[in-house]
């Protein structure tokens, strides 16, 4: 029986873990130093104002597992709605949950079942196949085969950031790594307009109730709402996701999408867009480099803001922040930061292209998710690069791969038995990051590693002995 190797705790390898037990197969689960395996970063807030962008009863851990997670929280909050925007936190309770339920009855059955709560620095190709695994501790395992599923990369600071700013400690790399600040901070700078800003924004608010707030982002667009209540289907979808698949451009899409939207006024954009979900991936696939070049330097902005909407209650927390005067939000571009606090925000204003500095006495970061590989000091992925076994995409969108999550290694060949799951993957498939495409993406892959089973694999076990050598 094959042994699989899961590199990363957030939900993306819980997803992957459930789906691998569920199929019996022997699993080591390498979750780093995180207090709760499957969390990660999204569901690890303990903050209710840390809503999810998803109703209740579309959220789940496992493909078709669609209403679950309602049953779970409906146990946990009197009153939960199908349609409700819950708690991310709840959502991490229920993944606990999930991966308890998975883990013991995978071990009251008799299947190998062991979560390594360290980090994996390095992996070696064997001779006979597979790989080895090193631990920071130094301990190795032997896999088959091996998955990451590390989720987007620790920030790194913008290239106007001042050595000086960054040593200050009044400029927050990691928006959901804030120490407590000693004076409470009068004005808070927030450098993004996405989903993760809107959380920090929203904790800022809560937490320094005298403060005031700024957001800024290149468009200053915050990302649409949803309805209060699900739209229904548009009923065009089928044609419309022909007409985008024989599309050869960008700009050919934005066209159809406009023109589906003005031939029926009275359909609301927001299920037209949720229809084309199903595609989104093909769609990303029939671009060139050049045409996702273009996509993410004028249109990417728009997608993200229509595509990945807030809750009805986030967006109405900002506008009564915005109502009070209480919260500012500029369209600029930040072109230097700098002071030992308070610091200096210069930024450029997209509409009148003046010059102006802002005044902050704490700066956060909240630019959302970084996939760039080649930039990155993650240790086993810069090693993985060094060693040949992995390439960055071209377009710093995760790592270079084949549709299926198998890794390219440097030579543009398929590396056997190495592949990944969720965010990395943004490069080869776009959207791929929701619970929604992990969920299926973890069963497809779960599938395929399972079937390999009906190969004899070598006897792998966890060994404690000296590393391998650098």
């Amino acid at each position: 029986m094959a042994d699989i190797a899961i590199i990363g705790g957030g939900a993306a390898g819980a997803s992957l873990f459930g789906e691998l037990l569920r199929r019996g197969t022997r699993v080591h689960w390498i979750t780093g130093d995180r207090p709760v395996a499957g969390r990660g970063v999204a569901y690890a807030t303990g903050s209710d104002r840390h809503l999810l962008n998803v109703r209740a009863h579309a959220m789940g851990l496992f493909a078709g597992s669609d209403g679950e997670f309602q049953q779970f929280a409906a146990q946990q909050v009197d009153g939960v709605g199908a349609d409700d925007f819950l708690p991310r936190r709840l959502f991490g309770d229920f993944i606990e949950a999930q991966v308890r339920a998975c883990t013991d009855q995978a071990l009251q059955q008799g299947r190998h079942v062991q979560i390594h709560g360290e980090d994996a620095v390095q992996l070696e190709p064997l001779c006979d196949g597979g790989y080895a695994v090193r631990l920071a501790s130094g301990v190795l395992i032997k896999a088959d085969a091996v998955v990451l599923a590390l989720g987007a990369l620790a920030p790194r600071p913008l290239k106007a950031v001042s050595r000086e700013a960054l040593q200050s400690g009044a400029y927050v790399l990691d928006p959901w790594r804030i120490a407590r600040q000693e004076p409470a901070p009068r004005r808070v700078l927030v450098i993004g307009t996405g989903l993760t800003a809107v959380d920090t924004l929203l904790s800022a608010a809560e937490r320094w109730p005298a403060a005031e707030l700024v957001a800024l982002s290149r468009h200053g667009r915050f990302p649409f709402e949803h309805t209060a209540l699900p739209s229904a289907p548009y009923a065009r979808q089928s044609a419309l996701n022909t007409a985008l698949l024989a599309c050869d451009s960008p700009l050919a899409m934005l066209r159809q999408v406009h023109a589906a939207i003005e031939a029926t006024p009275h359909t609301d954009w927001r299920s037209l867009l949720d229809g084309m979900r199903p595609i989104n991936a093909r769609l990303w696939r029939r671009l060139d480099g050049k045409q996702r070049r273009q996509f993410l330097r004028h249109l990417r902005w728009l997608w993200e803001a229509a595509r990945h909407r807030v809750a009805p209650a986030s967006a109405r927390a900002l506008d009564a922040m915005r109502e009070q005067g209480r919260l500012q939000v500029h369209a600029a571009r930040v072109l230097g930061v700098d002071g030992h606090g308070p610091l200096q925000v210069s930024v450029r204003h997209r509409a009148t292209q003046q010059l102006d500095t802002l005044r902050a006495d704490l700066v956060i970061q909240a630019t959302g998710l970084d996939t760039a590989v080649a930039f990155t000091e993650h240790t086993l992925l810069s090693r993985l690069l060094r060693d040949g076994l992995a390439t960055p995409d071209p377009l710093q969108l995760g790592v270079a791969a084949h549709p299926d999550g198998q890794l390219l290694n440097a030579r543009g060949e398929l590396q056997v038995g190495l592949y990944a799951i969720g965010a990395l993957l943004r490069g080869n498939l776009w959207e791929c990051s929701a619970m929604a495409e992990i969920r299926v993406a973890a069963q497809q892959l779960a599938r395929r590693l399972a079937a390999a089973d009906a190969q004899p694999s070598r006897e792998s076990a966890m060994a404690a002995r000296p590393a391998i050598a650098p």
